[in-house]
Order: structure tokens, then sequence, then C-alpha cells
């Protein structure tokens, strides 16, 4: 699975910038309108939230993401091992409560 696939998936969803996309990391905001399609894409393909909206993360949790900025209790996080590595995907809402900025990268 790369990053690319996953955004195929999701490309009749709208995406109001684009602020990365190379191969090992992906950075997009996203319409909160849009977010159970997304939640519902990134859990077929990844598997239910390692860490759901409103929980406080674990150490795991914070030591996984720290390298993408780390992960608060207001964050939804999603992990999963594939054989060219770990993608782990990233909700990370705004305060207009209309956009959240959506972070994944493959981990090696």
């Amino acid at each position: 699975m790369t990053l690319k696939e996953i955004l195929d998936r999701c490309r009749k969803l709208q995406i109001h910038e684009v602020r990365s996309e190379n191969d090992e990391y992906h950075e997009i905001v996203i319409y909160n309108k849009d977010i159970d399609e997304w939640s519902r894409v990134l859990t077929a393909l990844l598997g239910p939230a390692r860490k759901p909206k409103g929980v406080e993360p674990t150490d795991a949790d914070l030591t996984l993401t720290r390298a993408s900025g780390g992960i608060r209790a207001n964050q939804t996080l999603f992990e999963c091992e594939f054989p060219n590595g770990t993608i782990v995907a990233k909700f990370w809402p705004w305060e207009d409560n209309v956009h959240t900025t959506l972070k994944m990268a493959l981990l090696s």
C-alpha cells in the first residue's frame, strides 16, 4: 500500500489544499463535512483508529508520531503495517470547525 493509493481511493472527495506530496509523506487539508467518508476509507485500508479522537495518546502513540508532529487527545491516529513499511494517518482538526489537516506518512 502506498500513500498515493490511499488518496486515489478518496479522489471523489474535495481537498481544500495540498501542502506536501511525496512517496513518504502527504499533508492535505480536507473539509470536515467529508470527515466520515475519509474515516471510512482509512478504516477500510488501515483498520480502526489506533487512537480515536478524545482519547489521550499513549507513550507508544507519541513515539510513533514524534517525527510527524506528535499526536494530541483531539486528534485521530490510524496505523497499519505493510510489507513496504508502516503507514500512519492523522486527522488534525482546525479550530474553525470547517477544516482538518490529514497527515499521512510511510515509516520504514
